[in-house]
């Protein structure tokens, strides 16, 4: 009777593993999930999010390439259905033609969920007749909200509802407010374990490297979305810090100044964003400011000291060697 109790599980999973071989692979993740994939009509620009109880959802459902589109792929993920719908896509065919091709060919159709936009905003999605309840999607406006495995059958239309009202925040933080609305409605019955978020550029930009406008990602957190909309917020605060820097370059000091104070104001505890502040003010010949800056940081931690020591000599830090003297000696 042990050994019967012991192998009953395995059995029992041998042969659902067989009724399903031909509908997905034991590496496609089970990404039961909800996601947006959007096109911002004032830009251009694509975007697909996420969030799941499953680790590093971002990794297997969201999909997006520069002036082609966005998917998103879920329930029993086909991850391949990602780089072929972009790659259709890409070959021209619209959102709902991408969709049609990589379901022709798919065994396992009945149990994907997908959602495509093209970079007209065209949106195609599909839902299949065996994912798990609840399931859904719902289209609107150069976007797609998808959803299975909720808790109730209320998440899409919250998602759509948020999206469309918070049509004048900035596009991610748009987008993110679907999933947020999501998780409010009930979100997944399992609970929530991982999120991301991806915008890329309504057309492709000199490099690769400069399509992806946000990419992030929350692999396992117990509250993904929180943390994701803290990275959102942190990620528009290093492009206050970037803008700074260029500043920098162009020996703008009034307008590195402007740029480290706005990042600084969102995340008023980040020692980096403070000490750049600082160093952009004794730049402008303010170093008894800078000074009530600098102070606390070299408390916290020598090392800025030791890298303020190290500014002159790349023209990074233009005070005289009493003014450095003064600055260093800071407590």
């Amino acid at each position: 009777m042990k050994r019967f109790a012991f192998f009953l599980p395995l059995l029992l999973s041998l042969m659902a593993w067989s009724a399903t071989a031909q509908v997905y692979t034991a590496s496609d993740p089970l990404a039961h999930t909800y996601s947006i994939v959007a096109r911002d009509p004032q830009t251009g620009d694509l975007a697909v999010a996420v969030q799941s109880h499953w680790f590093s959802v971002g990794t297997s459902v969201s999909w997006a390439e520069a002036g082609v589109g966005a998917v998103a792929t879920q329930s029993f993920t086909n991850k391949s259905f990602g780089p072929r719908g972009l790659a259709l896509l890409k070959s021209g065919k619209s959102a709902q033609q991408a969709l049609d091709e990589l379901l022709r060919t798919d065994e396992g159709r009945d149990v994907r969920q997908v959602a495509i936009i093209d970079n007209q905003g065209r949106v195609a999605t599909h839902t299949g007749s065996k994912c798990i309840d609840m399931a859904g999607h719902q289209q609107g406006n150069q976007f797609s909200v998808q959803a299975n495995m909720m808790l109730n059958s209320t998440v899409p239309a919250a998602m759509a509802k948020a999206y469309e009202q918070n049509a004048r925040l900035p596009f991610a933080e748009r987008v993110v407010s679907a999933l947020d609305a999501a998780q409010a409605a009930g979100g997944d019955i399992r609970g929530r374990q991982s999120a991301a978020l991806l915008v890329v550029r309504a057309k492709p930009g000199a490099g690769i490297w400069e399509d992806r406008l946000i990419d992030l990602r929350v692999d396992d957190a117990a509250e993904p979305l929180q943390e994701l909309s803290r990275l959102l917020r942190l990620h528009r605060a290093y492009e206050h810090m970037n803008a700074g820097d260029l500043a920098v370059e162009k020996n703008d000091v009034p307008g590195a100044i402007r740029e480290y104070e706005a990042a600084e104001k969102l995340f008023p505890q980040n020692l980096e964003m403070k000490y750049w502040h600082a160093i952009s003010l004794a730049n402008k010949q303010q170093v008894p400011q800078a000074i009530k800056l600098l102070a606390p940081i070299f408390r916290q931690d020598a090392n800025w000291r030791t890298l303020t020591q190290r500014l002159p000599k790349v023209g990074l830090l233009t005070v005289s060697e009493a003014e450095l003297k003064q600055i260093l000696a800071a407590k």
